[in-house]
């Protein structure tokens, strides 16, 4: 973003069943090839589990004996694409074969991040507003107007909602980020807007997890995608072996990428910000536990980096102060309503620019730690799977590629996968309300512990 641009406008949802129905029926093509026609490898099958669970939800919804709320976890891009399989044809034969009857569409509204209109283009929130998105900034401590229009969908919205508790991806189907307390809030506010009301639905939240599986490992492409990182970072390019044990190969050699990688970022932020990192060169300590330690101490250093230039406080965990350099960068970039935006003098859009480059600039430090959030030294030394040697290979290339200027790096594919969509156990809000109502001490409480059942539902989902 090098110019300075009006305010981001409120994209409202216009539901539109003939556009839902469109994407339904591409969905076999998006699967497979994600608009990216040039690379065919992408999801070949998609799985469910304990599905009859959501289709009986789904009915109880359509007869107004419950508001429902479907927290999924988000762990990358392709999520959606099961979410849509999901509703567009599991759901549907399920209730055929168990005779319930569901009126069509079955569909869910959908909050997603006001974000990805910038980086995708406006043409996707033309898309999601038809399909009954609606956008919320998630850096701001109060979104009004999308705050008022989910809370209207929750009590009288045709369709179930769906939020990822999580708030980002974080490139891991086994690791469950740290939710945020989004979902649970929700929840109660519905239970109460029905109360006063005198409505007399119970609001359920479900936990589902989406989870990915490589159908055939392919070592060579994975390979591939190592000998192109070690060449972007000036190491010796190391060729296939053939070995019996390839995962101690390429565990080495992601090492070596994580250590080059730490050494030069730690030096960058050392020199140029002149910032000091702890010592942590302890004898005690693995390889492992210490690429850990230097990884969070330079997260740490970057988002401080980002904070002390937008005047921020470093405050909150990890994924908080990820959200909060978000909005101040928007901030600094969208700034004026249109009207006030086209009155500008050359020198004030001038001066305007000027901000928006450097704040643009100074969000990379964020962009750099949203890569790293889930990341441990350990994920592969205690399942030495394809799986997670491909997640942290990936995570790895999109870090480089935004060192290298490439902002909205492509993911290469490293062969077919299968989806596998677990639906939970449902959660009934509506039984915790009078805990809720209490207190402000007691509702903070009930919002705390709805989010724990949730983020230990969501983990024990997870199939190691």
């Amino acid at each position: 973003m090098t110019r300075a641009q009006p305010k981001l406008d409120f994209i409202a949802p216009d539901f539109n069943p003939g556009i839902l129905r469109l994407v339904h029926l591409s969905l076999p093509i998006l699967q497979r090839f994600r608009l990216q026609p040039w690379l065919p490898a992408g999801i070949s099958k998609i799985e469910t589990i304990n599905a009859e669970t959501l289709v009986k939800l789904y009915h109880q919804f359509q007869t107004g004996k419950i508001r429902l709320i479907l927290a999924f976890r988000h762990c990358e891009v392709d999520d959606p694409l099961s979410g849509l399989y999901l509703f567009s044809r599991t759901i549907p034969q399920i209730a055929r074969q168990q005779g319930i009857s569901l009126k069509s569409p079955i569909h869910s509204h959908f909050l997603y991040d006001r974000g990805m209109t910038i980086w995708a283009g406006n043409w996707l929130g033309w898309l999601f507003a038809k399909i009954g998105g609606v956008p919320i900034h998630r850096g701001k401590n109060l979104d009004l107007q999308a705050l008022k229009k989910t809370r209207e969908l929750l009590i009288d919205g045709q369709f179930p909602l769906v939020v990822a508790p999580e708030g980002a991806t974080n490139g891991h189907s086994e690791i469950v980020s740290p939710l945020e307390p989004g979902v649970a809030q929700l929840a109660f506010w519905c239970a109460e807007d029905l109360a006063k009301a005198n409505r007399l639905e119970s609001v359920i939240v479900l936990p589902i997890n989406i989870q990915y599986h490589y159908i055939n490992p392919q070592w060579s492409k994975l390979n591939w995608l190592l000998s192109k990182l070690e060449k972007d970072c000036g190491l010796s390019v190391q060729g296939i072996k053939v070995t019996e044990k390839p995962e101690e190969l390429y565990y080495q050699r992601l090492l070596k990428l994580g250590e080059y990688l730490l050494k030069e970022m730690e030096q960058f932020y050392r020199c140029f910000y002149h910032h000091n990192f702890p010592d942590v060169s302890v004898n005690s300590l693995s390889q492992e536990e210490n690429i850990t330690i230097r990884l969070q101490n330079l997260l740490d250093i970057s988002l401080q980096t980002g904070e002390s230039y937008f005047g921020l406080p470093k405050k909150g965990n990890i994924i908080e102060r990820c959200r909060r350099l978000e909005e101040a960068g928007w901030n600094y970039i969208y700034r004026e309503q249109q009207t006030r935006f086209n009155q500008l003098s050359a020198v004030e859009r001038g001066l305007r620019d000027w901000i928006a480059k450097e704040a643009d600039l100074r969000m990379l430090h964020m962009r750099l730690v949203e890569s790293f959030v889930a990341v441990t030294g350990n994920y592969i030394q205690k399942k030495p799977s394809f799986e997670r040697f491909a997640e942290t290979t990936l995570i790895l290339f999109d870090a480089i590629s935004r060192i290298k200027g490439t902002k909205n790096p492509r993911r290469p594919r490293l062969g077919w996968r299968k989806s596998q969509v677990t639906v939970g156990t449902p959660i009934n809000v509506s039984d915790r309300i009078s805990e809720y109502q209490k207190s402000r001490k007691e509702a903070k409480r009930a919002v705390a512990q709805l989010t724990q059942n949730l983020q230990t539902a969501l983990a024990n989902m997870i199939i190691c």
